[in-house]
């Protein structure tokens, strides 16, 4: 049977267990020299009837799950796959309810399943930097992310808003090279020294740089080709402009507010990294090969319930997320 294309086949072909399992294998080991997770040894028995390896090296067993965002899930493949293409593929996103609704599964189950599925679509970008030189073109940008008053019940605003403007809201920034990718991260606030440091890590010296007229961008001219486009007056000049920022945010709000409703501020960087992953994505790649990027990070990842809810606290933006009692929700 042919790879799947569409969400409708996709469900199709990933509901034989053989297919799915020959799929998850194909993507693992793509050479055929199927290898232990823990040892690395490529000495091992394969137990059809299980689905299971056992090593020789180190005399234990091992699964295509093993060392993966689905390491010790009892949830089937199937399930997994599903899930994760919906992810990668919905432009707004895909809620734990719907989820839940659509696999059969609580809608905790459904809720962690896409916390996982999330790291796996996280880019840590390895140093690497926007830019080369006066021809490449950067936007940069910021936004608060937080819920709206007006829309919360009259005790869950006492609850959670206890200040006026951004007081309640979460700083995030973004960079766009034109016609590539985009970068986002939280910040502390939108003062010059925290929003300067994010330009200097991910856009090389020399490179051309578009900013509104916050203040907090002055001083960048002495590394940059640094230019300002007052939104007061316009929002395009020449080349000049932050609407490809300005558009992300839109998509990155309309799935805050439209599919998930409410987020909170510690798990908010993943889904910034889904949005992120999407965006990236989104040219010249269809629903097929934009899932199998997906599949093909899944690897060397792990995400426990412990570790995202805090009761094992670990570093911000890794493989788990930080406490909820250290946190002041949305």
């Amino acid at each position: 049977m042919e790879r799947p294309k569409t969400l409708q086949q996709a469900i199709a072909y990933f509901s034989d267990p053989q297919r799915c399992f020959d799929y998850a294998v194909s993507l693992r080991w793509p050479d055929g020299r199927v290898s232990c997770p823990r040892c690395n040894s490529d000495k091992n028995y394969f137990i059809k009837t299980r689905r299971i390896w056992l090593c020789r090296g180190c005399d234990k067993q091992f699964t295509v799950k093993v060392g993966t965002i689905f390491g010790d899930s009892p949830l089937g493949m199937d399930k997994w796959m599903t899930a994760f293409w919906m992810l990668c593929n919905c432009k707004n996103g895909v809620s734990s309810m719907e989820v839940h609704r659509a696999l059969g599964v609580t809608q905790k189950t459904a809720w962690f399943m896409l916390r996982r599925l999330r790291l796996a679509l996280q880019d840590d970008f390895y140093g690497s930097k926007f830019g080369s030189g006066s021809e490449s073109e950067v936007e940069v940008d910021e936004t608060f992310i937080g819920g709206k008053a007006r829309n919360m019940h009259l005790r869950e605003r006492q609850r959670r808003i206890t200040g006026t403007g951004t007081k309640d809201k979460t700083a995030v920034m973004g960079i766009l090279e034109h016609g590539g990718n985009v970068r986002t991260s939280e910040v502390p606030s939108r003062k010059k020294r925290g929003l300067q440091d994010e330009v200097r890590k991910h856009v090389a010296a020399g490179t051309a740089l578009y900013s509104d007229a916050l203040l907090s961008y002055e001083g960048l001219a002495t590394d940059y080709a640094h230019k300002v486009v007052d939104h007061a007056v316009q929002y395009v000049d020449g080349r000049v402009h932050t609407n490809g920022l300005e558009n992300f945010w839109s998509l990155l709000k309309r799935g805050i507010s439209g599919t998930y409703a409410s987020v909170e501020p510690f798990h908010l960087f993943r889904y910034l990294d889904e949005q992120t992953f999407r965006y990236n994505n989104r040219k010249n790649m269809g629903d097929a090969d934009r899932f199998q990027l997906g599949m093909s990070q899944v690897f060397g990842k792990r995400l426990t319930y412990s570790q995202l809810t805090g009761k094992n606290e670990s570093p911000h933006h890794e493989t788990a997320g930080t406490g909820e009692s250290q946190q002041i929700p949305f």
